[in-house]
Order: structure tokens, then C-alpha cells, then sequence
């Protein structure tokens, strides 16, 4: 996973697999999901960033990895 501010163009991108084709693009009310050709996010861009969440949206950032094992 990968996330990156662009300031200059005030664009929030989340990357969730890196390196896949997006087949299809869907927006709503300026947050953008870009999907594999087999259904799988691909990413998540917010525009406007700033002004939806703070005026430097990496202020907001609090990391939690939570890796459990699954048992079947």
C-alpha cells in the first residue's frame, strides 16, 4: 500500500495494488475508485483533499497495522 499528498494539485491517492491495470473508474462527489478488471480496488484518489479533511491532509495520518492469523 502506498499513500501519497500531491499539494500543488491537492490530491489524497491511496494505492492498494501497485502495478494492476484499471478497467473502470468511478466517481462520487470527488472521490475516485479505480478497479481491476476482476473487481479489486486498485486505488482510491480523493480530490480536493484539503478542503474535505485539513488543510494538509498527512496531518491526519495515525498508522495501525493489525495482522491477525486466520483460522479456518
Amino acid at each position: 500500500m502506498k499513500i501519497e499528498y500531491d499539494p500543488k494539485h491537492d490530491i489524497l491517492n491511496i494505492e492498494f495494488i501497485a502495478e494492476e491495470d484499471i478497467a473502470e473508474s468511478i466517481e462520487l462527489d470527488g472521490v475516485i475508485i479505480d478497479y481491476s478488471k476482476d473487481g479489486k480496488i486498485v486505488a482510491i484518489e480523493i480530490l480536493d483533499a484539503g478542503a474535505r479533511t485539513t488543510e494538509n491532509p498527512f496531518d491526519l495520518i495515525s498508522l495501525s497495522i493489525v495482522k491477525e492469523e486466520v483460522t479456518a
